[in-house]
Formats: C-alpha cells, structure tokens, sequence
C-alpha cells in the first residue's frame, strides 16, 4: 500500500507518468491504421494445375489426389477444397484462423506442392502456388471504359499498365483484370494451300514445334578459355511467327505466311463485362490478409493519378466500390459515438458527484482510452469498429473505481480529513474491493481472447479492446485520480449536505430524508422476510426462462446488419451463346440501374476472369452499391427487394439479389454438404435433397446444388487397334481435332510491349471449324489421307462440369437463401427433422456448415466461456471474501442477469444473436458482480468495525451507503449503451442522428443485452443481496427456535458414565 500513497505524496512523479502515458496514447492513436471492419485473418493459399485435354474424372485421379496426399501433412490446415475440371485443377488450402502466418501458410503450401510434382503427368503444366484473401470483397475496383472507337488493344494495355503499378503497391495481393480477352498469335491455316503444297496437318505441327526450341549446343574449351555454345531457336518477336519453316522443297522452303493467315488478335470471348450499363475492363484490387484497407484504396488512388498522364484520349478511369470513403463515415460515426456516450457519462457523473468530483472521475475515461490504445497498438490492430464499441462498452464500467474512491474519499473529507489524507484512505480503503471488481469483469472477458475460428477473429477484438481499458481505468483509479483529488481544493459543502453525508456514515439511514431513506426502509421490509422475498425473486427469475423457452423469438448467427453493397445472381438454363448471356445480363443491369438508390452496377456475363462463377446455372453476376444509408430513405434490404421485384417477370430467367452479410464470413444461411466416393449416389441424393428443401421448407429462396447440370459432351472413341494399323497415334489425332476447336498450341512468347507471355495458336478458319467438321475431318496415313470415322467414334456422354472434394472425400453442396422474416436455424431444424424421418442413402454422410457450422462452434465456445469466466470468479471472489457462501451470493447476479437478458428479448421481440447476444451475457458476468462485491465487501467492513449492529442494521446500512456508487455505476452504464439499444445512433462530433443505421444494426444485439440484463440485475441486487446477505442468520433463528426444540435431547456424558 506504501507506493499508494506515494503517488499522493510524490505528486511530481506521477504528473510525469501521467503525462507521458497521455503523449504515448494519442502517437498510437495517430499511427494506429484506420478501418471498419476488423480483419479476419485467415490466409488461403490456392494451387492451380492445368492439363490440357483431360476430363474432370482423370484430373480428380491424376492431379488432385497427389496433391492432396502432401498438402495435408501441412500444420494448422482447417480444410483442403479441391475443383476439378475439364483440363485442370484448383486446389485451395484454408489455414486456422490466426494460427499461421500468411508468408508461411504460403511457403508450406509451395513445399508441399514441390513434393507431389514428382507424382504428377508429364503432360500436367507448371503447377501455381499463389496467397489468396478470405475478404469476400476487393479493397477498391478500378474501372477502364473508353469511347466509341476506342480500340480494344489500347484499352487492355492501358489496362496491363495500371495493372503493373497498382501489384506494385506494398499490402497489395493482386489486381485482378476482368471483362478482358487475352492477346493470342492465331495462325488461320488455308486448306487449300495445305493440299496445294502437299503438307499434311501433322508435318506442318511437327515442323513448327521443332523450330521454337532453345538447344544448349554445350561448352567448347581452347586455350582462350571455355565458352558455351547455344543454337538459338525460339520464337522472339511477332515477325519470327513469319518466318516459321513449314516444309522443305528443292524449290525453296515454305514458311507458315505461306500456308495460313497470321494475324494479332484475342481469344475467343467467354464473357463480358460493363460498368453502369458501358463495357468496361475492370481491376478488382484485392489486399492482402495483415494489409489496411483504406490505406491501400488511397495508394491505388495515388497510383493511378501519378500515370494520368500515360493514360491515352478517350479512355476513362473510374472507381468502383470505394468502401474506404464509406469506412472512414463509418469510423467517424463510431467516434461520435464514442463522444456521445462520453458526454452522457460525464452529465450523470457531475449530476451526482458535482463538478469537482465528476471532473475527476470523468477524466478517468480519456485517460483510459488512449491507454489502452498503447496496448492495442502494440498488439498490431487496427483502429476499426469493433474496437470502438468496445471503448463504447467499457465506458460505464472504467469510472467504477474511481467512483468507489471518490465518493469515500468525498464522506471523509466531509467529515473534516484533509483532502491527502482522505484519498489515501480511500485508495487504502477501497483498494480491494476496485482490484476485485476490475479482475471480476476481466475474468469474465478473459476466455473470449481464446475465441477459435473465423467467429473469434472477427469479435476478438472486443475483449482485447475491453481488457485494455479496464486495465487503464485500474491504474487511473488507484494511483491518478487519487493524486489529481488531492490537489483540486474540496467542495464547499452546505450544512445540509454535510449533515446529510454525516448521517449517512454513523447514523440510522431509516431517517433519511428523499429517495435514500425511502430505499432504506424498503430494503429493512425486505430483509426482516429474507426468506420470503428470496423464494419470490428465485421464482420471478425461473419464471422468466420458463417464459422464454415458451415464447422466444429464435436463434441467429450473426445479425442483420445494415451494408451498401450486395450480389444480383442471374441463372437460367440453357446452350446460350456468349452474345445471348450478354443480352440476358445486359437487361437485368439496366432494370436495376433504374432503382432508386443504386449508386453503381457492374455485370459480368458468361464467365469472369476465366473461371465459372459460383453457381452451375450462373449465367451471370451484378455487384450494386447503394447511396449512403444516411440518404437512402429506406434499409438496404429493402432496396434488393425491389431488384427481385423488378426481375420477376423475365420468363426462364431466376434473379436473386442478396445484400452481403456483415459479420464473420460464413456465406450463404443455409448450406449442407453431401459426402461420399459414390458419385452416382453423391447426385441423387443431393437433387432429392434441393427439391425436399425447395418444396417443403417453409422461408427458403435460391436453392441451388452443385449437381452436374443436365447436358451432353461428345468424347471421341478411338479404335486404338484400328489406327495403329493404319499408322495413326493419339497425338495426331489429338491435333487434328484442336485444329477444328480452340486451336494447336504452337508456343508462347513475350513482345517488348508487355510482361505476359501471349500464346500462339494454329487453327483451321470460322467456316471449317465446329461439330460437323469432326466427321469430315481427315488424317494422312502411309497409305494416304482418310477420314477419322474409320477409327473414330463420336460418342453423347451426360456432361460432368466439375468435380468438388473436400478433405480427399467428394462432396455436393446444397445452399439456400432466407426470405425477409425467417430464421436460418428454424429452417435447418426442419431439414434436420425431415432427415430423421426420412434417411439418406447410408453411403452419403450430410454435414451443416456455413453458418450453421459457425454458429454451434461458437455456441459450444460460449458456453465454455461462460463457465470458466465463473469459476475465475469464484476463485478471485473466494479469495476476497475467504467465504464460500458470499462468493456463491456474489455470483447470483450472474443468473439474474441472465434472465434480465431473456425477459428483454421477449419484451423487445428480438431474436437471440448466438454472436452478439453471447457475448452481451458473458459479459454482463463480469460486470453485474461488481455492485454485490460493493454491498458485500461494506456489510463485511460494518459489521467488524461496529459489532453491536445486527444483520439487518448492517445491511440496511451498507445499502443506504452503497446506494449512489451503484447507481452511478449501473446508469453510466446503461446510459452509454441505450442509444445503440434502442437503434439511434448519435453523433455529437457531426451533430448528426440516424436512426437503425449501419452502427446500430452491427451493436445492437449487444447493447440491448447489457442494458436489459444490468438493469434487471440491479433492481434484484438492491434487494436480494441484502436479503441473502441476513437469511444464514435468520435461518439460524428458525432452527434454534422452531426445529432445534423438537429434536430428540443427547444423554449427558456424565448419565452415560453412570449407565
């Protein structure tokens, strides 16, 4: 206790600390990066394999197996999820959350990798190893569209440009370029002049291979030194492609000019993009997993006007999805926040204490925030909205101490101690009781640190943020507010006053005048019935859980947040062309665009950055962002609801428009995985599955499978016996058919304009490419040219897109969408029902996951949380009071608090957030013990310093006197949390309001939590505490006067002796 008091005494000592702490605080606060959303830090790594040619079947055989076998010998891997498809595979590698960083996660991956290349074909190309982001969104877009006449080669360079520079960019992952086609040498072979030079198409291929090849000659050694010899051979430059040797006469040599058209162009397009309804080359600028969002949107921006004058005539450059201006207003609107819950705090705080007492108290809380800026800044967090609801949530609870110290202090000096004197008393005084009230709460947010999985990434900062403040507001408590009360001059307290206080502390409280004395006398009714008034209150708290099971509201992961931006998914069924998907998506764009409230659009048809998109009928896709919610008029939700209405009426086409949900990622609400290595089982299950949920389960919407979808492919059967008899290998084979398809693969190479590498392709013409020409198509043999159909046959086999594993097992997923006003959980309760009564094939395993998954683990770990942040209590609280029974008492708040929680949600309506609410109850844990701590610990002190009060006289006291700490504790509270409870969020720095905005929609669960369960439990605790607190005693009265009589008396020792 002696450095207690020399931070009163060595005042100039702590001002220095003091003041270094403040400076420390506001340079992390300065340097801390800004965001809204926390980071998820998951590091993904994906693996991506391509063999020409190959089915689905044979690429699941040959390239994913192996590298699955490596991969899953890495550490700290949660799931491997592998695709294969026609011609490739992608294998992508998801780490624990916060387990491993993502450069290892990478170099683990790229080892494994290295290991399985032994065991994959020869034919399989290079596999890539690149770090992928569990962000679902890109930090910024950048939109390229150009004018009428604009060539497309001056976009998509101007395009590859901005691409360079912006991969450049420290914290960037990627910038991904969609809605372009890939520059491609494409060689039109002439027929014609195939035939009128005698070449067949097997020399003209063979011929040009053998020409683009770099052949180390080997080293030659002479008496100058040793030099090496290389043959030169490869294909440098687009006149090179000329030049290619495709056949040697005594006449001359004939290049490929000769035989075929050669020509600069693009592939074949796949798909199309636009911006708000223009076409348009896009850059989705994704970050990197430790990288700030807002700083790296900003150094795009940089980037991209440092080359403004680089960027030709008739080109434009536009920003799509910007979400750092609207990060930044929502930061600011989270710092009003803060403010406002300051302002409230301090008005009560000065209302009760006055101003010099509220003053110190209230500098407590900056003091307190930038403090645990320090930590957090330390920690590497960023400065986002979770961490400031947590300053938000501590801000009732960080004065407590300093409340408890000054109000004492406050009644001694009013007895006439001198101000030093009086605080170092108080901090002597109250030192345990502040030390195991903050250590309760910390206990109770203690396991929420440990929180596992991408739940506990997302909400980890809350706790942490918590701990920190607490922490500050301990030493503010203990060592400064002492310190700074000894120097402010005291209140000139008026006789009333001082008798009043006078009264308080030495006299029968009964006769106090005002709300004091009437508590008094209710709480001296209710602890001369201590028994009674228990057993009604335990009833009262029973009958509310009772209540609550009977007609609670349901369950929810998350909450329904409010975002301004979301997904138009367009399906439809059918072997459209690239220009029809076109069309199709072009509509659906153009009816949303007149929406109001739709900011911007940008679509993508057929498929996007040459990959399918997510699901099998996805014919297309459009990314909205809305006006800000500020000015929209309306919830967002409502605004994707009209997108669907707006759709509704285009015959075989289904539009879904979904907003992203805010929160930990875990997709769509309702997804189920089907597991088995019995394809065939594997799809009947999952489509009886999609129409039993389609048909049968009521609020459900978008179902989708990821079943093949119905169709044909055509494999081409050879008679391997038959064409070796008439000299022909696959391989020609092979090449013949490319040649009436996409086209032979001469070789790539890289022009000087440009760091990709653009293929060259060799190809028949438009009008003899297509099915048709397959049967026509001829082969030259020894004995002359003859048509593929004499070993060849053209075979309709059911299409295969795709095949999906998870963990090295096959899976099929089934996923679905919740309509307005229905619960995920309801939903999947009646899935899991209907599997009971009518079960699956027992060769396929059915697994939730998603949201569902997510939600029983954190209900799991909430509970355990919950557990073990009692028990810490327990123990601090055993240690305090060396008494079992008032450790037990002490906890009771626990459960009534509890109730209060539920007895809100029915009152309110509300729907139980297993997230948000889960939290809010583990942590009223930690702060509704704090007022029994306070009763306790002063009934404790009264009854050893003045033994002639009985039980009741000590508890009626202790009340009378505790009575405006707890208040003021409970109500700063309470008044910092209600605005978000009740949906209204205030801004004091912008003086704004807005009401269920994107703030309240994230904290509201929480908030209503706390304010409904503190409430609760301090109406409780004012009066069962001290009815628990004088009910051993009045037991003990009723024992030895009603019960202890009626026993039957012991012989005496001396009877028995005589016996």
């Amino acid at each position: 206790m002696k450095i207690l008091s020399s931070a009163v005494t060595h005042y100039r000592s702590t001002l220095s600390i003091l003041l270094l702490l403040i400076c420390v605080g506001v340079f992390s606060y300065q340097k801390m990066p800004v965001e809204a959303q926390p980071r998820v830090k998951v590091p993904y790594v994906s693996v991506t394999v391509v063999m020409q040619g190959a089915s689905p079947e044979d690429v699941a055989r040959l390239l994913v197996r192996p590298l699955e076998q490596e991969l899953r010998t890495i550490e700290n891997v949660e799931e491997i999820r592998a695709f294969a498809r026609e011609s490739g595979a992608a294998v992508y590698v998801k780490f624990v959350a916060g387990a491993t960083h993502s450069d290892k996660a990478y170099n683990d991956v790229q080892s494994a990798v290295d290991r399985a290349k032994s065991e994959l074909p020869t034919d399989a190309e290079e596999p890539e190893v690149e770090e992928l982001t569990a962000d679902d969104f890109p930090a910024i877009t950048v939109v390229l569209t150009a004018d009428e006449g604009t060539s497309e080669r001056l976009v998509f360079r101007t395009a590859q440009m901005l691409q360079r520079e912006i991969e450049g960019i420290d914290g960037v992952l990627e910038a991904a370029m969609v809605g372009s086609r890939e520059e491609v040498v494409e060689a039109l072979i002439n027929p014609a002049r195939l035939e009128h030079y005698n070449i067949t198409n097997n020399e003209l291929i063979t011929s040009i291979l053998g020409n683009n090849l770099l052949v180390p000659a080997g080293v030659i050694e002479s008496g100058q030194g040793r030099f090496s010899v290389k043959v030169p051979g490869l294909i440098e430059t687009y006149q090179d492609v000329f030049d290619i040797p495709a056949k040697s006469t005594p006449n001359g040599v004939i290049t490929l000019a000769d035989v075929a058209d050669i020509r600069s162009t693009f592939k074949d397009a796949e798909g199309f993009s636009s911006y708000n309804g223009r076409p348009a080359i896009l850059l989705e600028v994704q970050k990197r997993t430790e990288s700030n969002q807002i700083a790296v949107a900003s150094a795009v921006r940089n980037a991209v006007k440092a080359l403004e004058g680089r960027i030709p005539n008739g080109i434009a450059v536009n920003y799509a999805f910007d979400l750092s201006e609207f990060s930044l207003a929502l930061v600011e609107e989270m710092r009003g926040n803060i403010g406002t819950a300051m302002a409230l705090v301090m008005v009560i705080v000065v209302g009760a204490l006055g101003f010099r007492s509220g003053l110190l108290v209230g500098l407590g809380i900056p003091f307190s925030i930038l403090f645990s800026l320090i930590g957090i800044r330390y920690l590497g967090y960023s400065f986002n909205m979770m961490v400031m609801f947590g300053m938000i949530l501590a801000l009732g609870m960080l004065i407590d101490g300093s409340i408890v110290i000054t109000e004492f202090a406050n009644r001694k000096m009013a007895e006439g101690m001198r101000n030093k004197d009086a605080y170092s008393l108080a901090v002597k005084r109250m030192f345990w009781p502040v030390v195991s009230s903050t250590a309760t709460t910390l206990a109770a947010f203690l396991p929420l640190m440990f929180w596992p999985g991408v739940a506990g990434d997302f909400m980890g900062y809350l706790p942490v943020t918590v701990f920190w403040v607490l922490i500050g507001s301990l030493l503010y408590a203990l060592f400064f507010a002492p310190f700074i009360g000894s120097l402010l001059p005291a209140d000139k307290l008026d006789d009333a006053t001082r008798a009043y206080l006078m009264h308080l502390e030495d006299q029968d409280p009964l006769t106090l005048p005002g709300h004091t004395g009437r508590y008094a006398r209710a709480v001296k009714w209710t602890v001369q019935r201590p028994l009674l008034f228990c057993a009604v209150a335990l009833l009262a708290v029973f009958s509310v859980f009772k209540l609550y099971g009977a007609y609670n509201n349901g369950v929810m992961f998350f909450a329904e947040t409010e975002e301004t931006v979301g997904f138009v998914s367009i399906r439809a069924q059918g072997n459209f062309s690239v220009n029809e998907l076109r069309s199709i998506v072009g509509e659906v764009e153009q009816r949303v665009l007149e929406i109001d409230g739709v900011k911007t659009a940008y679509s993508f048809s057929g498929t996007k950055g040459g990959s399918r998109l997510s699901d099998k009928d996805e014919v297309g896709s459009i990314l909205v962002e809305l006006e800000n919610p500020k000015t929209l008029g309306r919830s967002t939700r409502t605004v994707f609801e009209e997108m669907r209405q707006a759709t509704a009426d285009m015959a075989g086409i289904i539009v879904s428009a979904e907003v992203f949900e805010g929160g930990p990622p875990v997709g769509k609400p309702i997804q189920i995985q089907l597991e088995s290595n019995d394809q065939a089982k594997l799809i009947a299950t999952g489509r009886a599955l999609r129409e039993q949920i389609e048909n049968n389960i009521e609020g459900v919407r978008n179902v989708t499978d990821t079943t093949p979808l119905p169709g044909i492919e055509w494999e081409i059967q050879v008679d391997r016996a038959r064409a070796a008899q008439m000299g022909v290998n696959v391989i020609e084979l092979g090449r013949a058919v490319q040649l009436v398809t996409t086209g032979v693969l001469l070789s790539e190479y890289r022009p000087t304009n440009t760091t990709e590498e653009v293929e060259i392709r060799v190809r028949y013409p438009l009008d003899a490419r297509g099915l048709g020409v397959l049967d026509e198509l001829r082969i030259n043999t020894p004995d002359g040219a003859v048509p593929v159909s004499s070993f060849v046959t053209r075979v309709a086999k059911p299409k295969v897109d795709k095949i999906e594993r998870l963990d090295a097992i096959d899976i099929i997923k089934v996923q679905a969408d919740m309509q307005p006003g229905f619960l995920a959980d309801n939903a999947v309760r009646d899935i899991k029902a209907w599997l009971v009564e009518h079960p699956l094939d027992p060769g396929v395993q059915v697994v939730f996951r998603g949201a569902n998954e997510e939600q029983e683990d954190s209900q799991a770990f909430l509970a355990v949380a919950f557990l073990l942040a009692l028990f810490l209590m327990f123990v601090l609280l055993v240690t305090q009071f060396n008494s079992f029974y008032q450790a037990f008492l002490t906890l009771t708040a626990v459960v009534t608090a509890t109730g209060g929680v539920l007895l809100g949600l029915l009152i309110t309506g509300s729907t139980f957030s297993t997230i948000l609410t889960g939290v809010g109850v583990v942590a009223l844990a930690g702060i509704v013990v704090n007022n029994n701590i306070i009763l306790i610990d002063t009934y404790n002190v009264l009854r050893v310093e003045q033994p002639g009060l009985t039980p009741v006289e000590a508890a009626v006291r202790t009340c009378a006197q505790r009575l405006r700490p707890i208040f003021l504790t409970t109500a700063t509270t309470i008044l910092g949390l209600i605005p978000i409870a009740i949906g209204v969020s205030i801004d004091i720095v912008s003086r704004q309001i807005v009401v269920d905005g994107v703030v309240t929609s994230y904290f509201r669960p929480v908030a209503e939590a706390i304010v409904s369960g503190l409430f609760f439990a301090t109406l409780m605790t004012l009066f069962f505490t001290p009815a628990m607190l004088v009910l051993p005693e009045r037991l003990q009265q009723i024992y030895q006067a009603h019960i202890r009589p009626h026993l039957p008396k012991r012989k005496s020792s001396s009877a028995e002796n005589k016996v």
